[in-house]
């Protein structure tokens, strides 16, 4: 049962179009399929041939509604804020990021990303996907010092302990893959990530 976790295409058509060519039992949009909610509709259309495999949450530059309705129109199924179980795991996932200087529409505030996520402390063993890395990891950092993930998913992830966890958002951090604690972590990015669902144990 392989789910393949992909984020931050902002609208770039090739890179879509790739990521539709692996095959995978479950794919995960984790937010900023475009900028600024712009052609969405043109974006989805690549993915539709996957549509029933298909889910999303919204990144920073979407908005809840902008992925509810796409869902709606295109067959995909809205992941933000829910979970599903398959293969004997719990797949989580929260789009939106904490706060950004760009007032983007996707942007909760870090007390609402903490009572967001509360839902999921019980699900063992959880992989959990957010748009918004944790703060203060190899996931997060623009440059030496400067970070910009969320305090409330940094807390989730080392109370919890997801045994993997997938994020985008920050892109020179794309394609990292590290232990936060004794959680996987990867920052999936536009070249995506594809995880064995029946190895987690590994």
């Amino acid at each position: 049962m392989k789910l393949l976790v992909f984020s931050d295409i902002h609208s770039d058509k090739r890179a879509l179009e790739k990521l539709m060519e692996i095959d995978a039992d479950l794919y995960v949009c984790a937010g900023d399929l475009v900028t600024w909610a712009r052609g969405l509709d043109t974006m989805a259309e690549l993915m539709k041939p996957r549509a029933d495999k298909m889910y999303m949450i919204p990144g920073n530059h979407e908005s809840e509604s902008d992925i509810a309705r796409l869902c709606d129109r295109f067959g995909f199924t809205n992941l933000h804020g829910k979970s599903i179980e398959v293969a004997g795991a719990h797949i989580a996932a929260l789009g939106y990021s904490s706060p950004t200087p760009f007032n983007t529409p996707g942007e909760y505030s870090e007390q609402q990303i903490a009572e967001k996520l509360k839902p999921f402390a019980t699900l063992q063993p959880l992989v959990l996907i957010c748009h918004c890395p944790p703060k203060d990891t190899d996931l997060d950092g623009v440059k030496p010092g400067a970070h910009f993930g969320s305090e409330a998913v940094r807390a989730f992830i080392d109370a919890v302990e997801p045994v993997r966890f997938f994020c985008g958002h920050i892109h020179e951090c794309e394609g990292r893959d590290v232990m936060i604690g004794h959680t996987r972590g990867a920052n999936v990015g536009k070249r995506g990530y594809l995880l064995d669902l029946q190895l987690l144990e590994d």
